[in-house]
């Protein structure tokens, strides 16, 4: 194990480098719903192409994009658990992620795009439905708030 790693054994360092950055179940099983229903995306791009951020899913042509975040990395405030072990450097991690969700937020709404934000825990079919029904309206009615599946807005 590398001496500065951030693991307190080989075991948790080879477990939480397994942890995939993209194409996770809960992405999947959200993009197969949203194919079923004809929905056409890209996935794991730049919505702006200035800044180093990528989307799980992106709707170009609608300016939409999709976030499925993870519960442990992005500290949902339902499953999120701090680690016993390491938990200083576990918890300025995971409220750096937090720093950067929110401005990744704010650069793309300032970019002109809808940010919609989904925790991982949520039922694949609320999300594919709440994205469909905010993506279908090409009207441009759309606001520029970040959304979550709990939030009460359309």
């Amino acid at each position: 194990m590398p001496r500065e790693s951030w693991a307190t054994d080989e075991a948790t360092r080879k477990k939480m480098l397994g942890n995939r950055s993209r194409d996770t179940k809960p992405e999947l099983r959200v993009r197969s719903l949203l194919h079923k229903r004809g929905m056409r995306y890209r996935v794991n791009q730049r919505p702006l192409s200035e800044v180093r951020r990528t989307a799980d899913i992106v709707f170009r042509k609608v300016r939409i994009a999709v976030f499925i975040d993870g519960c442990f990395w992005h500290g949902c405030p339902d499953h999120f658990k701090q680690p016993g072990t390491n938990s200083e450097y576990w918890r300025d991690k995971v409220d750096g992620n937090r720093r950067r969700d929110r401005e990744t937020d704010a650069l793309l709404v300032k970019g002109g795009w809808q940010v919609l934000r989904f925790w991982e825990h949520e039922d694949p079919g609320d999300v594919a439905r709440m994205v469909e029904r905010l993506v279908r309206p090409i009207s441009g009615q759309l606001s520029g708030e970040p959304h979550r599946l709990d939030d009460k807005s359309p």
